[in-house]
């Protein structure tokens, strides 16, 4: 009797840059899953998201800009660090059809910084205010970093991007950069901060993994700081989401 197929996928728009496909094909092949497959669901809004989320046999989905944040209300359930982030990356769906929703980013950020750094961290700088900076937050605030938030508009972070003179630059050892600004193909780009204030008291975080050395860290880097690339914590909030989708709910 042949195992039945399932189907997982990852939901945002935009995303033929995306890891994720290939990173789970490959996972497939090699531990002789060869009855899954992961697919690439580019929806142009929210509507066509919720739609693919009804196809016959997805068991779970990844989810990515922009539907991070507006698909929660249409889930049957979240978990407890999903609802405090209030923010999903991956949804399971059970043998009812519910759609559960959770969070992996904030594993992945988590063990990916604390594999790099080996030392107490007193605060951070967050670049972005969207769900990825509220998965980043959320792990902030569970290790007891203290930390302010910069946006591009003043009711929305601590900070905007102006306001980053070599004082406020210099009381954060940790910055972070949780906006797709730099990802590929738009490789030349760079969060607007004044890299002449950076430092090697410094730790650059940048959660873009395409390319692996953006022009922020790649700037951070000229100025001595320690810099750390989003590639190995896609891997980690990759597995944990897998971990998900292969519980029984």
């Amino acid at each position: 009797m042949l195992s039945t197929k399932f189907i997982y996928g990852l939901i945002g728009k935009g995303i033929d840059y995306s890891f994720s496909r290939h990173y789970f094909n490959n996972k497939f092949k090699k531990e002789g899953l060869t009855h899954n497959s992961y697919k690439n669901f580019d929806c142009k809004n929210l509507a066509q998201a919720l739609e693919t989320l009804k196809q016959k046999n997805l068991k779970g989905v990844n989810v990515t800009i922009p539907y991070k944040e507006e698909i929660i209300p249409h889930l049957d359930k979240i978990s407890k660090e999903a609802n405090e982030i209030r923010a999903i990356n991956t949804i399971s769906i059970n043998e009812s059809g519910k759609l559960l929703g959770y969070n992996t980013d904030c594993f992945g950020f988590k063990k990916s910084l604390f594999e790099n750094v080996n030392k107490k961290i007193k605060n951070a700088l967050v670049l972005g205010t969207g769900g990825a900076s509220k998965a980043i937050r959320y792990v902030l605030k569970e290790n007891l970093i203290e930390f302010n938030t910069v946006s591009r508009k003043k009711d929305k972070g601590d900070f905007i991007y102006n306001q980053l003179d070599r004082k406020i630059l210099g009381n954060y050892e940790l910055i972070i950069n949780t906006t797709p600004v730099g990802t590929h193909p738009n490789t030349e780009e760079c969060p607007n901060i004044n890299f002449d204030y950076i430092t090697k008291n410094h730790i650059l975080f940048d959660l873009i993994y395409n390319p692996k050395k953006t022009k922020f860290l790649t700037n951070g880097k000229i100025k001595g700081a320690k810099t750390i690339n989003g590639y190995q914590m896609l891997i980690y909030q990759a597995e944990k989401s897998w971990s998900i989708w292969n519980e029984i709910n």
